[in-house]
């Protein structure tokens, strides 16, 4: 490559020019904030009536004897196991190997329903769909199923909305509603099983194979999922459980934070391997304290050093994740510092995924220029950090990350559709 190479001409005139800064900022909506003045955190759920207690809520001894309770013997819990995580019924009417009498109470009392389906959107010639559900009390949520060569995942909800406040993030502006019952956590990925089982994403004998099923968890719906940690590790724990669950591998599972220090070092406790990934999105502090509220309690190299601490426990590579905001995170000196603030912890422990920014209603910010986005990776790869830049699906859809939000329209739509066969009227349905 010559000198005056166009190539290395663009590259010299992207770290020549002086860099633009944009600060964090809101418009078409209002970031909430405490008394002081502060972005509002909120880690407490918000008081409302509980959801069913579900048999995926419960671990395995503690099924048996709720069967006993109902009626039925002990046995039948292995039963009812196997129809829900492993053929994706929770209709009475497939469970004939259950006795016909008590059946039906049986049923009604360890799957009691959870999600209701309000509407699916397709994209990605129907390799995407995002799902908006409506949970007991109301409240809504989405999930958004994705098909790639060789595997199949699903985006998952842990909250409904979120406390964090991201202002670059639709979920955040929303507020939190309520954290989700591991029940309702697991009823994703069954309602997701169920669909791809009935054909729902292409033909399983043509696109793919008989008995396929979701193979890829990632925590990064609606919610922060540390923020309701004990539900979210009984969720993985039936994810993972091959005798008493689903049977994923834990592998497979990917749980995100944009850093609750001491919930991370709760996870790092855990005896289950499950790709942890970083929300980080700036690496100075003067720019996450702005950009991710949370980091006004713990700040960067605090996040950084828990997350090396993962890797350290369980030797599982640790995901940072970075969404790439035009003139705001994605310049050329913060992928240098980056860099440099991942190996003065050492080599091999992390992988970085650059993510182009998501549009979402009321944000004045747009995703990094293509060559900006480039220089990056490129820095960060020539430091010896493996990185890549993430594909981004659903956006046309908004299923994209970050994008996930409950709209009046989606409410207007929710309003109409029954409950547990109780319309809003109040009017019971067949």
């Amino acid at each position: 490559m010559t000198e005056d190479s166009p190539v290395r001409s663009t590259l010299s005139a992207v770290r020549s020019t002086k860099p633009r800064q944009v600060r964090p900022a809101t418009e078409g909506w209002s970031q909430q904030k405490d008394e002081t003045g502060r972005p509002l955190l909120q880690f407490a759920s918000p008081k409302r009536g509980k959801p069913p207690v579900h048999l995926a809520d419960l671990t395995p001894e503690q099924r048996v004897e709720k069967v006993k309770e109902l009626g039925m013997p002990g046995f039948r819990a292995k039963q009812l196991e196997k129809h829900y995580f492993t053929h994706y019924a929770s209709d009475a009417a497939e469970m004939t190997d259950l006795p016909a009498a008590g059946r039906d109470e049986l049923v009604a009392g360890m799957l009691p329903p959870l999600l209701t389906e309000v509407r699916r959107l397709e994209t990605d010639r129907g390799d995407t769909i995002k799902f908006l559900w409506k949970l007991h009390d109301g409240a809504l949520v989405e999930s958004v199923l994705m098909r790639y060569t060789g595997r199949i995942t699903l985006c998952v909800s842990s909250q409904a909305g979120c406390g964090m406040n991201c202002p670059f993030c639709a979920t955040g502006q929303a507020g939190l509603t309520r954290n989700m019952s591991a029940a309702e956590i697991i009823e994703q990925v069954v309602r997701a099983n169920r669909l791809i089982a009935d054909g729902g994403l292409g033909d399983p004998r043509k696109v793919g194979h008989e008995g396929e099923r979701v193979t890829n968890i990632v925590f990064m719906g609606m919610g922060e999922p540390l923020a309701n940690y004990a539900r979210v590790m009984q969720a993985v724990r039936v994810m993972v459980d091959k005798q008493h669950g689903i049977g994923m591998s834990a592998r497979g599972i990917t749980v995100s934070t944009v850093g609750l220090v001491p919930a991370i070092q709760k996870l790092t406790k855990e005896d289950i391997p499950v790709t942890f990934a970083l929300s980080l999105h700036a690496p100075d502090d003067q720019l996450r304290d702005e950009l991710i509220p949370v980091n006004s309690r713990w700040k960067v190299d605090e996040a950084l050093d828990a997350a090396k601490a993962y890797f350290d426990q369980t030797g599982r590579r640790v995901s940072i994740e970075y969404a790439l905001i035009k003139d705001m995170n994605d310049h050329a000196w913060r992928a240098d510092l980056l860099a440099e603030k991942l190996n003065a912890r050492g080599r091999g422990w992390v992988h970085v995924n650059p993510i182009p920014l998501n549009p979402t209603p009321g944000s004045i910010w747009t995703s990094s220029d293509p060559e900006v986005q480039d220089e990056f990776v490129r820095r960060l790869n020539e430091a010896g950090i493996p990185t890549t830049l993430r594909d981004t699906r659903g956006k046309e859809i908004d299923g994209a990350c970050g994008q996930l939000v409950a709209t009046e329209d989606d409410q207007r739509a929710a309003d109409t559709v029954p409950v547990d066969g109780v319309p809003v009227d109040g009017v019971p349905v067949d």
